[in-house]
């Protein structure tokens, strides 16, 4: 399809911050050495009194952000997913999530589609590591519309807040003059009742690519976007598990604590059925073209069709 307009989440990202600088005058940016690949850039030179670089220290960053929001300032701390989530876990942890302080973190280049860079800094782990604190509300935008819509909700929103962005251009689906983000509330694109597709991030794109192969093969499956991971919609989940049984989830990020783990989780407990999970099967990435790199680790259509139907035992 020539015709689909792509784009990477973290160009929205950098874009809403500072379309939404004139908006909320008490929107701060901090990043970590990184504002030229973050995007956050664009924030700076629109208002650079409001921009700080922390250089590359991102647990000092943390700390910083958690400061300017005792000040009732609305900062957004970004940098690298591996270095948000994994290398500043503890400020973010004991700084901001223990005191709930009205910090945001712009986490991008997260998961296997970084790329060239490789498994240093392909992270697969940052969602699991943040639902485990609690208060922390996690969002993981699937298009550029949602993406920008997700920034100033997470102003509007009082209290910690982590954001995922990808580094990779991907499909933009939703119509902008239409959507509304509602934080914590699934978003069903489509309408099956042979088998349910949940999907989060870049993966929304390519279930709804798979749903239109199945549909064509008589298989009509349900296509969920859980754009946020934490609190995650329950209700939109037991009402695929009751529809038609059978789950199959999709992430860019290990099997183990994610979206696949979380609806787990809610099945489990409410109302048990199958659910397989398509994400990183715990293992390490490796560098390569982001396109590539997605095939092989089965991050794809053609694998969420091959899942479907061996799900479905056809």
């Amino acid at each position: 399809m020539a015709d689909v307009i792509k784009k990477a989440t973290r160009e929205s990202y950098g874009e809403a911050l500072a379309e939404l600088g004139d908006k909320y005058e008490n929107l701060y940016v901090l990043d970590a050495d990184l504002a030229a690949a973050t995007k956050t850039g664009i924030f700076k030179k629109k208002f650079p009194e409001r921009f700080f670089d922390c250089g590359i220290a991102e647990a000092n960053m943390m700390g910083v952000a958690a400061g300017m929001a005792t000040t009732g300032k609305i900062p957004f701390a970004s940098t690298f997913a591996m270095f948000a989530a994994g290398r500043a876990f503890e400020i973010v942890r004991n700084s901001i999530g223990y005191p709930h302080l009205n910090v945001k973190i712009g986490a991008t280049h997260a998961g296997i589609s970084v790329g060239e860079d490789g498994a240093s800094h392909q992270c697969n782990e940052d969602i699991a590591l943040m639902r485990t604190i609690p208060g922390m509300t996690i969002i993981n935008p699937a298009d550029d519309v949602e993406a920008r819509a997700a920034v100033e909700a997470a102003i509007l929103y009082q209290g910690p807040v982590y954001m995922r962005f990808g580094r990779l251009a991907t499909p933009i689906f939703n119509d902008k003059t239409t959507y509304k983000f509602e934080l914590g509330k699934g978003v069903r694109l489509k309408e099956g009742g042979d088998i349910s597709i949940i999907a989060t991030g870049l993966m929304v794109a390519e279930a709804l690519s798979a749903a239109q192969t199945l549909a064509g093969e008589g298989i009509h499956a349900s296509v969920v976007n859980i754009h946020t991971i934490k609190p995650i919609d329950r209700e939109i989940i037991l009402e695929e598990a009751k529809k038609t049984g059978k789950i199959v989830t999709v992430e860019e990020h290990s099997i183990i604590g994610g979206l696949g783990s979380a609806v787990c989780d809610v099945v489990a407990e409410a109302y048990p059925c199958r659910v397989k999970r398509i994400g990183v099967n715990d293992v390490f990435g490796h560098s390569g073209p982001a396109a590539d790199l997605l095939k092989e680790f089965g991050l794809s259509a053609e694998n969420i069709v091959k899942t479907v139907k061996d799900v479905l035992g056809k």
